[in-house]
């Protein structure tokens, strides 16, 4: 074993004339105990040491067949590991294929503990408490997939599920795994046509759902969109409903509808269905925003080991680690933290709005059920600190170790108030990546000290790089975050993209061969990441990522509106939708039309793609081929200045977004 010690920064990073001192670092025995220490030695005893961070890093991104082989043995995978190269075709991207011939189930990997010790916990804002032990929750898996393969489900078919964040939807996920389906999710705010943008392409067999939800205070029923929906998606032969409002609800209004306890054999026999490692886990949604959402395919082995190297070594997961993420179903943290089983964590799930009934409700939560790492987000750490509510001075957080952030960049300032506000002990992970690759590019590391304003480091096996207009890597220059290399959680594909042309036009048309993220990034000196912020149009208010499509289509079906222009306005550490719109003539942007408006995009979206503010304009700027222009739209209303007007075919429309006094306040 090699001695333990911190991982130290290599030379090659020199010190920033305007670095501050770190805000974290950690102690000696934070260094000996983290599991990244234990996988250095265990590469040491094996002819592989390093002495810092920066030459492991370096080793795991020009040799990525050796180190994902390594990771695969280190980590036990349970899979029939066929013999030959792990990594075939890596000089392509796309194109690369790894662990060629090695079938694996992911449940199985997630399900492979056994004991009456809690394996979820959930708790929701009413206060309803639930527990579930890793042997019930592996003989719900078991019921669940017996279910769905009487229902004919099986390798091919997807499952979908429009559920809240309950241990049945986990279960039910996982029951997808083992009979070797597909599964895909959306949370019941969505409006149904927001879900039908997503369902409807991918044709699911059996859908998930619960009766209803709790939010704000608010009970909300689940089976009037959910009659919708089975009548818009003709695939689904079955529908599977999970008692949460009313624990029988009454299904008369829904065909071939089953009470969730009614599904399958009670006392069915595991059976987990092993598959080609790229075999699709996952069908994610990207925000629509220039039209119908892509569907990213996910395969089961890369997101697998993706995952097991995040959660064990970038965040320090281990055993009986109580892993908490504020998430619903629809956002990709969510698959995240389910893949927290694998490394042996008690996830703690909840449910309903983080400040009902009031801010102090995650906190008291976190300390009643001992979490160790809690993930949220800037938009709500934001929001904590406007509340005034300061958990370290109201509840016990002596377990928490570990703070996780993102959904969007988080401001310096907000680094000071968790270290002040939760604990200068809890190391601040921020952390980026996205539906696209359902993980992270940049993450946390517990060897290496947490600057203001910093990502820590890029994530092991990822070859990332920030680069300028000109395709060069740059460090201290403000540019586009580039991965220029495969690796295993890369999308399979997009759904009903047969010769890889959307994909290859999402990724790979600005740089070939090299995947353009679309984030405006800076790489520091030292090695940390600083993340600026999308580098398209993509709305992203407090982390939740929004298409403008799915604003416009609701919005301009009210007879008022001409036509409307949505942005995201930078705005108190955070992101605001602001929408634009052009009115018929004779009508007026009066309060009543502005409600009109925001229930139309509540009803057919969801809440949070409500805009901030909403302002008339008199005109709205497009390119010469019709198309409006979001970005320069935006540049205009944060005082910058405005690139290739020349593509536009009325310019002079940008002058109507200056200095509007609606977006001072």
């Amino acid at each position: 074993m090699a001695p333990v010690v911190a991982l130290s920064r290599a030379s090659p990073h020199k010190t920033s004339v305007r670095e501050a001192q770190p805000i974290w670092r950690p102690s000696a025995l934070r260094v000996a105990d983290a599991n990244l220490t234990r996988f250095r030695g265990w590469l040491a005893g094996r002819g592989q040491a390093f002495a810092d961070w920066d030459s492991l890093w370096r080793w795991s991104v020009t040799d990525p067949a050796t180190f994902w082989a390594a990771w695969f043995e280190y980590t036990g995978v349970i899979a029939d590991r066929a013999a030959g190269p792990v990594l075939v075709d890596g000089d392509r991207m796309p194109g690369a294929r790894w662990f060629p011939g090695t079938r694996l189930n992911f449940a199985e990997n997630l399900l492979r503990h056994s004991s009456a010790e809690a394996a979820l916990l959930f708790v929701n804002e009413r206060g309803t408490r639930r527990e579930l032990s890793w042997d019930h929750l592996r003989a719900e898996v078991a019921r669940l997939a017996d279910g769905l393969r009487e229902a004919g489900v099986g390798p091919g078919d997807r499952v979908a599920g429009f559920l809240p964040n309950l241990p049945e939807t986990i279960a039910a996920m996982l029951a997808t795994a083992s009979a070797g389906a597909t599964w895909t999710s959306c949370s019941p705010d969505f409006g149904v046509p927001g879900v039908l943008d997503r369902f409807g392409q991918v044709k699911p067999k059996v859908l998930f759902t619960a009766d209803g939800y709790f939010y704000g205070g608010k009970t909300l029923d689940s089976l009037a969109s959910v009659a919708e929906l089975q009548e818009a998606l003709p695939s689904v032969e079955r529908v599977v409903v999970v008692p949460y409002v009313d624990h029988r609800p009454d299904l008369s209004r829904l065909p071939r509808a089953t009470h969730y306890a009614d599904f399958g054999r009670a006392g069915a026999a595991e059976a987990f269905e092993r598959l080609p490692f790229d075999h699709p886990l996952y069908i994610l949604y990207s925000s629509g925003t220039t039209g119908t959402p892509k569907c990213i395919v996910h395969g089961a082995g890369g997101t697998l080991l993706q995952h097991l190297k995040e959660h064990q070594l970038h965040t320090d997961v281990k055993p009986g680690d109580r892993l908490f993420y504020f998430t619903t179903c629809g956002w990709m943290m969510w698959n995240w933290l389910a893949s927290g089983l694998a490394s042996g964590a008690t996830l703690v799930l909840y449910e309903g709005s983080p400040f009902h009934p009031g801010p102090e409700v995650l906190w008291e939560m976190a300390a009643a059920e001992g979490v160790t790492i809690f993930g949220t987000s800037p938009r709500y750490l934001s929001a904590l600190e406007k509340s005034g509510y300061r958990p370290r001075e109201r509840v016990s957080l002596a377990r928490l170790r570990t703070l996780l952030s993102t959904g969007s960049p988080l401001a310096p300032e907000q680094y000071d108030f968790v270290r002040d506000a939760i604990g200068p002990d809890v190391q601040l992970c921020s952390i980026s990546g996205g539906t696209d690759i359902v993980s992270c590019f940049a993450l946390g590391n517990p060897l290496l000290p947490v600057y203001r304003g910093e990502l820590q480091c890029r994530g092991l096996g990822m070859a990332v790089e920030v680069w300028n207009d000109e395709g060069r890597p740059v460090t201290g220059e403000r540019g586009e975050l580039v991965c220029t290399a495969p690796f295993p959680s890369m999308p399979v594909g997009f759904w009903h993209d047969p010769d890889g042309a959307r994909y290859r036009a999402a990724y790979f048309e600005r740089f070939p061969g090299v995947w353009h993220h679309g984030d405006y990034a800076l790489l520091t000196e030292r090695g940390g990441l600083v993340i600026l912020g999308r580098s398209d149009a993509v709305l992203n208010p407090g982390g939740v990522r929004i298409g403008t499509a799915e604003i416009y289509r609701p919005v301009e079906q009210l007879d008022e509106v001409l036509e409307s222009l949505v942005i995201g306005q930078d705005w108190d550490n955070d992101v605001r939708v602001v929408l634009f719109v052009r009115l018929r003539e004779g009508a007026a942007l009066d309060e009543a039309l502005r409600e009109r408006i925001r229930a139309a995009i509540r009803r057919n979206a969801t809440p949070r793609h409500v805009p901030a503010r909403i302002v008339a304009v008199p005109e709205i700027p497009r390119t010469r081929s019709g198309k409006i222009v979001e970005l320069a739209v935006r540049e205009v209303v944060h005082g910058r200045p405005v690139k290739n007007t020349e593509a536009l075919a009325n310019p002079e429309a940008l002058v109507h977004f200056r200095n509007l006094p609606e977006l001072a306040s």
